[in-house]
């Protein structure tokens, strides 16, 4: 008996526990729910269509335009040089670069010089019997030539007899010999070809040199060019003498470069083309690194604007009052950070600053222009540096 008593107690508590959670429930008025509607501010501009510059952005390494690598032809000591052959020395044009001790070899071009003045000698007794007409010519070549200087030409043959004697004699062949060997000799003796400065040396005075060595490099310090890569579909924009404006990688100073030339093959690997821009200037320096901003083309009727604020559509904010809307553009070049478009009218008011969560139909606040007029004129002369998309 006691059991089913507690039983039913049970029962009743739990049966009497459940309604009373339901009666508290239902009695439990629900809050009132306030909609907070949320208005961003945002930055706009006023859009003005004019002609936009396209600047391809390219960078690269100074290199001389006039260089010239010393290698040796002929073999012996280094024996003089005008300057001390040491790199970052100055030699005028003309002045010996480097002297190769030739003792030896002018004396076998001595001989072989000696051996022609013979050979004509010993013609000379038959050309006064059989050819009295050239005798005195050869006789004046015999009384000019000067065994310490260069072999002066020979007489010319003014008929097929006289010809047909000097080369049957052998006469014209020890000639080239000889000019063959005095031109040898000159390759002993290394002249600066132009004003310039020694970048490289590589051996210093008493050094043995051997054929084909390399001895050093030296170059025209007031002429630079600059070889820089440009997209394929950039080449056909480009011509040669136009301005280029090139800067240091500081970007504290500033130079004024011109197209000198533009390679007519495509990089198969990079699908680029060599362009070549010469600058002078006194402060540069070979092997300086140069950025360059090379004018491509005018865009007409178009705009510069951050390139975040273009979407995958084509497609752009503008702000009809107070209220988010949308606008197909033409994007005709991309950079990094800008974007040339065309096909928003003049007048319109576009979001300058891109907005996170910004959809067509939301309600902003507008703030200001995003651009100043100084920011603005400075944008328009800068114009775009354009990569292509």
């Amino acid at each position: 008996m006691r059991k089913i008593i507690l039983f039913v107690l049970g029962v009743v508590l739990l049966v009497g526990a459940i309604f009373g959670a339901k009666f508290i429930i239902d009695s439990k008025e629900p809050p009132e729910t306030k909609i907070r509607k949320t208005v961003k501010t945002v930055f706009v501009d006023t859009v003005k269509n004019s002609t936009v510059p396209i600047l391809i952005p390219a960078n690269g390494n100074l290199i001389a335009k006039h260089r010239v690598e010393l290698y040796a032809e002929v073999q012996g000591v280094f024996e003089f040089s005008a300057k001390p052959f040491r790199a970052g020395q100055v030699y005028k044009k003309g002045q010996a670069l480097i002297k190769i001790d030739a003792l030896e070899y002018r004396a076998s071009v001595q001989s072989a010089k000696s051996d022609l003045y013979n050979q004509i000698t010993a013609i000379m007794p038959d050309l006064r019997l059989d050819y009295p007409e050239v005798y005195p010519k050869w006789q004046n070549y015999l009384n000019g030539f000067n065994i310490d200087k260069a072999v002066p030409p020979l007489p010319k043959s003014e008929t097929d007899k006289e010809r047909f004697f000097i080369n049957g004699r052998g006469i014209n062949t020890v000639y080239y010999d000889v000019k063959n060997l005095e031109e040898r000799l000159v390759k002993y003796r290394i002249t600066a070809p132009f004003d310039g400065v020694l970048i490289e040396a590589l051996v210093t005075e008493g050094t043995l040199i051997r054929s084909g060595q390399k001895l050093g490099e030296f170059i025209d310090p007031d002429v630079y060019e600059l070889q820089v890569a440009i997209a394929k579909e950039y080449a056909d924009l480009l011509q040669e003498g136009e301005s280029v404006l090139l800067t240091n990688n500081k970007k504290t100073q500033n130079y004024t470069g011109t197209v000198s030339r533009i390679n007519a093959s495509i990089d198969q690997a990079t699908q680029t083309v060599s362009v070549f821009i010469e600058v002078r200037d006194s402060s540069l320096k070979e092997g300086m690194y140069l950025k360059a901003n090379i004018e491509a083309k005018k865009v007409e009727n178009a705009i510069a604007i951050d390139r975040s604020l273009v979407n995958d559509d084509n497609e752009m904010f503008v702000v009809k009052d107070t209220i988010l809307g949308g606008i197909k553009i033409q994007p005709i070049y991309f950079s990094d950070k800008q974007v040339v478009v065309k096909g928003i009218p003049d007048g319109e008011v576009i979001l300058a600053k891109q907005i996170s969560g910004a959809y067509k139909g939301m309600l902003v606040k507008v703030v200001s222009d995003g651009l100043s007029k100084s920011e603005k004129n400075s944008e328009s002369n800068s114009g775009l540096e354009a990569l292509g998309q």
